[in-house]
């Protein structure tokens, strides 16, 4: 399932590379990607030791990297890796990338040790084991170091992050809020961004976690969680009369139902 996923994402890179959505040929600008409170939970990033998890084209990985950090992006992509390092190169930026699954991470960045580690914006789907996920950070982090997952709501996946074929616009739910069932199959040859089908590998696999699964293998990680932010607003507009915000992203209008559709969930090592 993880194969499949990898060549998936090898499908999807040319396809967003190209994408509106992304917006590369516009210009970079990461911080687009980034919700205003992530700055403040953060704090300070000059000098400070940081991988970015599951960072595709890491486009995020470069907005850590123009703060002060040192950054470094991993992905279980080759095509995705290939990508992020064309874009950091074209951006100036000394940002190493790294190609592993997320499982690996230890023995793929030789045992070294980070300030924060960065991972989120549908991340977590793509993993099947969060117990395993959660103790791969706490073998990452330095002691005091911090673990920050911005993430899509679980709520909004069991409505839909984006339609299916067969799905229409509506504020429905449509798949399940907690895991337990297994794999979903997706058929993914189209992707969230615009653009033409992805050529071959149109299978992915994806898992639901509810927000309880995430903080509790968390805290069987060891680590202490801080802060937990449940969030109405999404950096594109999944429905059709969602109204952009001051910050730059959407939220439904006042008369739909407050709902969560993200999460930010920060939490330190011992």
């Amino acid at each position: 399932m993880m194969g499949s996923n990898e060549a998936n994402w090898d499908a999807r890179t040319p396809v967003h590379l190209a994408s509106g959505f992304y917006g590369l040929a516009d210009g970079l600008d990461p911080a687009r990607w980034f919700a205003p409170f992530e700055w403040d939970d953060l704090g300070p990033l000059d000098g400070r030791d940081l991988v970015h998890l599951q960072c595709h084209l890491g486009t995020e990985t470069l907005a850590f990297a123009e703060r002060g950090a040192h950054a470094v992006g991993l992905d279980l992509s080759g095509a995705s890796v290939r990508a992020a390092r064309d874009i950091a190169a074209r951006a100036k930026a000394d940002i190493p990338y790294v190609q592993a699954n997320v499982y690996d991470a230890v023995e793929a960045l030789e045992g070294r040790r980070f300030d924060v580690v960065y991972t989120g914006k549908g991340a977590l789907c793509y993993l099947p084991d969060l117990d395993r996920w959660a103790g791969t950070i706490a073998r990452l982090l330095r002691p005091g170091g911090r673990l920050y997952v911005v993430e899509f709501h679980p709520l909004l996946n069991a409505l839909g992050p984006k339609p299916g074929a067969d799905e229409g616009p509506e504020l429905l739910l449509r798949h399940d809020y907690l895991g337990g069932r297994g794999a979903v199959l997706r058929d993914a040859r189209y992707t969230y961004t615009d653009g033409p089908a992805v050529a071959g590998a149109t299978d992915s696999f994806e898992w639901m976690h509810g927000l309880g699964e995430i903080v509790d293998a968390v805290v069987g990680a060891g680590l202490r969680i801080e802060t937990l932010r449940e969030y109405d607003e999404l950096p594109w507009p999944r429905w059709p009369d969602m109204a952009r915000t001051p910050s730059g992203w959407w939220r439904l209008p006042e008369d739909a139902p407050r709902v969560p559709h993200m999460f930010a969930l920060l939490a330190s090592a011992p």
